[in-house]
């Protein structure tokens, strides 16, 4: 006696199916995040001994040799140049030894670096015998007092144009493509203005320069919402892994926005010089409290993210062109009578509707996938 198909083994089957995806999602977020943040270390830290004459050259040198490579240490000669390099951050703390020293630090730049310097000279000034005086040259703003709001802002602006991806991805894959970029980019317009309003008025994260905030979170999201776009073309079910990997994996541990890379491993170190998080994190900290120094560097990182997504959707849609040229050609009947012909297409009908099923449970299944998320 023959039996149906099982229905408990096929639904079994289906979930252990999409149970890949958040299996190797926590696989990656765990490899990601404890990798980077779990022992933060200095290394190649870049400081300023300020002063000159043997007793200074002779601080600087044990310093320099008692690091062991968490420090970077050079002298300058007056507290100007000092400042100037915090400014331009080309260093994360400037120590004036005397009988009162002092300790100069850009909190702005990154506040657990400012840290870092401050534990150092704190242990210099106490083997002195005086009390360290701490001096932020560059505050962040007092709804910011952490300095890692602009990361947070990151995080928000991030989720708003990655989960949008499956939305415009799967529910509008029966749009032309040129559709799909323009929802792309009005999605991304809409993702920077609540970006810029938590970063404004909401919770104060920036006292100045909120049309630049926005600016940036716009290309920013802009990038991240074409090449998901562009990808769902290519993988489908599998956007969600993808877009996650890049945005969220890499993107966020390589941002500098809880410790830049002087106190991360190598490899999220190197990635800070390209990614588009860092791009977004340092190119804000930049405009708003470092008079703009780096910020074209930045932006051309986000640009240059945004024409790869501007590339991808134009591949994308020469792929699917492509693909819609060819599809009616394989479905063309065999050549036979009308009966056959009949018959063909009454047997076509079914599958055909299926199909279509098929593909918005997919759908449905993606943009659930991805809002969990």
């Amino acid at each position: 006696m023959s039996t149906g198909p099982n229905p408990t083994a096929g639904a079994l089957r289906h979930v252990l199916g999409h149970l890949l995806t958040p299996l190797l999602m926590c696989l990656g977020m765990g490899l990601a995040y404890l990798g980077a943040f779990h022992a933060p270390q200095p290394h190649d830290l870049r400081v300023d001994i300020v002063g000159s004459g043997p007793a200074v050259q002779v601080l600087a040198q044990t310093l320099q040799d008692k690091g062991d490579g968490a420090l970077d240490v050079r002298t300058v000669a007056d507290r100007a140049t000092a400042a100037t390099s915090l400014h331009r951050q080309d260093s994360f703390g400037a120590y004036i030894p005397g009988e009162h020293p002092e300790l100069l630090v850009a909190s702005a730049s990154s506040d657990t670096s400012a840290m870092a310097v401050e534990k150092v000279f704190t242990q210099v000034a106490a083997d002195q015998d005086a009390p360290l005086k701490v001096t932020d040259l560059a505050p962040t703003a007092s709804g910011d007092p952490t300095g890692q709001g602009v990361f947070f802002l990151l995080v928000a602006v991030s989720i708003g144009a990655y989960a949008s991806v499956a939305v415009i991805g799967a529910a509008g894959a029966a749009l032309p493509m040129r559709i799909r970029a323009l929802l792309a980019a009005g999605t991304s317009l809409v993702v920077s203005l609540i970006g810029a309003l938590f970063a404004g008025p909401v919770f104060h994260l920036v006292d100045h320069g909120l049309a630049g905030v926005w600016a940036l979170s716009w290309l920013y999201a802009a990038g991240i919402l074409l090449i998901g776009v562009g990808l769902h073309s290519y993988l489908r079910r599998w956007t969600t892994l993808g877009v996650m990997v890049l945005f969220v994996m890499l993107n966020f541990t390589s941002s500098g926005g809880i410790y830049r890379p002087e106190l991360q491993p190598g490899f999220f170190g190197s990635l800070h010089a390209f990614w588009n998080g860092a791009g977004l994190v340092e190119g804000i900290r930049g405009h708003v409290y470092f008079d703009g120094h780096g910020l074209g560097g930045n932006v051309l990182v986000l640009a240059l993210w945004f024409l790869a997504g501007t590339v991808l959707v134009t591949a994308a849609a020469r792929t699917e062109a492509r693909r819609n040229a060819t599809a009616p050609a394989g479905a063309a009947p065999a050549a036979g009578g009308t009966g056959t012909v009949t018959a063909q297409k009454a047997e076509q009908t079914e599958p055909t509707e299926q199909t279509e099923k098929g593909e918005r449970a997919e759908a449905e299944e993606e943009m659930e996938e991805s809002v969990a998320v």
